[in-house]
């Protein structure tokens, strides 16, 4: 069986929600293995397009992003055309080379903010990482060495302003964990959808970050 096959087949099942597209988001702390499980699930659902959130926050707007994906990203998509966005380049810190992104039957969101209120409407699932923050940003910190420890003290109080204003954990359709063997995850109903329910799965394991 492939790994989280059984997740993607429910994945699968799910109405489209922006215009032909079942939008998947990945949501979670900084450095709490988003983009490794996104990467996975893709896999799983037959190389699904990822869209990384990283791509679209720049320096000066680390959440204020939410206009750029409309524009680029959502709007097309809703209307069945080709996605076109400029990724954000952190090192030349400037907007890259345009890339697209044709409608699929299953797409990913994924990074910090995926699963927030703007993005919900056009969401057909929401997958949050359920990893504490302290310990999330001490991933990051340690993942990204000493040089960026000043940019991880503004990130870090940036998203938690964020969180606290725009919380996505409570609006997770699922919450994702990491175990020392693979992943497992509970199924939940959102706050306006009634009460909760849990399933468990496992899959194989997955690298830390």
């Amino acid at each position: 069986m492939n790994d989280l096959s059984r997740l993607a087949a429910r994945l699968r099942t799910l109405a489209p929600s922006c215009g032909p597209v079942r939008l998947i988001a990945v949501d979670g702390h900084a450095g709490s293995g988003k983009s490794t499980f996104a990467a996975r699930l893709a896999a799983a659902l037959d190389d699904a397009p990822v869209l990384h959130l990283d791509d679209l926050a720049t320096h000066e707007e680390l959440f204020d992003w939410t206009g750029r994906l409309r524009e680029q990203v959502t709007g097309p998509l809703s209307r069945g055309e080709t996605a076109r966005y400029a990724p954000y380049d952190w090192t030349a810190r400037d907007f890259g080379p345009p890339r697209t992104l044709n409608p699929a039957p299953l797409m990913l969101i994924e990074g910090v903010g995926a699963g927030r209120r703007a993005l919900r409407p056009v969401l057909a699932h929401l997958l949050w990482m359920d990893l504490p923050a302290a310990e999330s940003w001490e991933r990051g910190r340690r993942r990204d060495g000493p040089a960026l420890s000043t940019f991880w003290d503004g990130w870090t109080a940036a998203e938690t302003a964020h969180f606290s204003a725009d919380p996505s954990r409570p609006w997770a359709d699922a919450l994702v964990r990491q175990l020392p063997v693979g992943y497992e995850w509970l199924e939940r109903t959102p706050p306006a959808a009634g009460m909760n329910h849990s399933v468990t799965q496992r899959d194989h394991p997955a690298p830390p970050y």
